[in-house]
């Protein structure tokens, strides 16, 4: 049956869903690559809440889809922004999230890495936010989990210039336990992380980031740049220290970037690998066979939907990877913390929906269909 769709300028079109979706089932784990998704978090739709409550989380549904991505072979980047974080999901609500997921994952033997920042506070002294990294990497490796060091809002304000996330960063990693994954989320992202590093100046800034990996490489497992940019990335990963991974963040160049090329490839830490789940895995398992022509045959055709997710202003990419967990029958409400799912319009929404159709994406198109009907009534639509 048709469906009709509304696009930017106001106009519906028409368009026929497909019937039946791409069956991809679990496998075996990845031999070359090191893959994460970054995971949503399912809000609880009967809380009584506003934007600016702490957050209500469905964990039932939360750690279901977890569970969703470990049983295809994926890692979770638990408590990512992926997850909200500093959009909704507040600290507390954050290290329960962690404590739960990882007790999750023990219980399932799946991999897990989680997210440490300083959102407890909004700005403070350099020891203030020392602390806030300290008491936040604490949860996580008492949770059991691998930790990421995430972009700190609160660092990006005060800092003078590179020497203070030279001894910030330093004194965590010396203290770390284990190896740690270093996160640059540019402000493409998060506009508040604007010339972090210390320089507005790419360049410099990715100097400094070098620097900070360099003297202490031993507790880096690997880095995740999320910067939208291929050839930054590209030039940085060649020049990592051995055994540093990199972990491609680049939601618009990921199938480029993990194929790789003759001088190395990137690993994933990917918030489009949510939606894109079981598909992904499966074109990571091509490649392991050494078929890369394969793997860019399934991977290739998704880099529409996720440009169009993580369009401008892309830190509103979360709506629309809710969005699609409910579509794919995921979670029964299209309702996230913080009232996010406001922050893209219908047409946004409308073209997601069909180019995740056109992927095969959702396990039942015809509830994915109901679903999308339903929220064309909702607007006023007759679809």
């Amino acid at each position: 049956m048709t469906i009709h769709l509304p696009d930017a300028h106001g106009t519906l079109r028409p368009y026929e869903p497909r019937t039946e979706p791409l069956a991809f089932s679990p496998g075996v784990p990845f031999t070359s690559r090191t893959v994460f998704a970054a995971a949503h978090v399912v809000a609880d739709p009967y809380a009584d809440v506003t934007p600016d409550s702490p957050a209500a989380v469905d964990w039932d549904a939360t750690l279901a889809f977890r569970r969703h991505l470990w049983s295809h072979g994926l890692g979770v980047a638990e408590a990512m922004d992926t997850a909200q974080r500093g959009m909704g999901l507040h600290w507390a609500g954050a290290a329960e999230l962690i404590r739960r997921s990882a007790a999750e994952a023990r219980a399932v033997g799946g991999r897990i890495a989680c997210g440490v920042g300083t959102d407890q506070i909004t700005a403070g002294t350099l020891d203030d936010i020392r602390a806030a990294y300290e008491e936040q990497l604490a949860v996580v490796e008492e949770a059991g989990a691998q930790a990421i060091l995430m972009a700190s809002r609160a660092l990006a304000a005060t800092a003078r210039g590179p020497e203070d996330y030279l001894e910030i960063y330093g004194h965590l990693l010396r203290q770390a336990a284990d190896p740690v994954i270093l996160h640059w989320l540019g402000p493409m992202f998060d506009p508040a992380l604007e010339g972090y590093w210390g320089s507005s100046d790419p360049d410099a800034a990715t100097e400094v980031f070098l620097d900070v990996i360099a003297a202490h490489p031993g507790k880096v497992d690997g880095v995740k740049i999320s910067l939208l940019d291929a050839g930054r990335e590209i030039e940085l990963r060649r020049r990592l220290p051995k055994g540093v991974r990199c972990y491609t963040g680049d939601d618009f160049h990921y199938p480029e970037l993990i194929a790789g090329d003759e001088q190395g490839f990137s690993h994933a830490l990917l918030g489009v690998f949510d939606p894109l789940g079981p598909l992904a895995a499966e074109a990571v398992r091509v490649l392991d066979t050494g078929d890369t022509a394969g793997f860019r045959a399934l991977l290739d055709p998704t880099v529409d939907l996720a440009r169009h997710l993580f369009q401008a202003p892309t830190r509103y990419y979360k709506t629309g990877v809710v969005f699609l967990a409910w579509l794919a029958g995921h979670q029964s409400h299209f309702t996230m913390v913080g009232g996010l799912q406001s922050a893209r319009s219908l047409p946004h929404l409308a073209r997601a929906y069909e180019l995740a159709d056109r992927l095969g994406l959702f396990p039942d198109p015809r509830r994915a269909e109901d679903r999308m009907r339903n929220l064309l009534t909702l607007y006023g639509v007759d679809g």
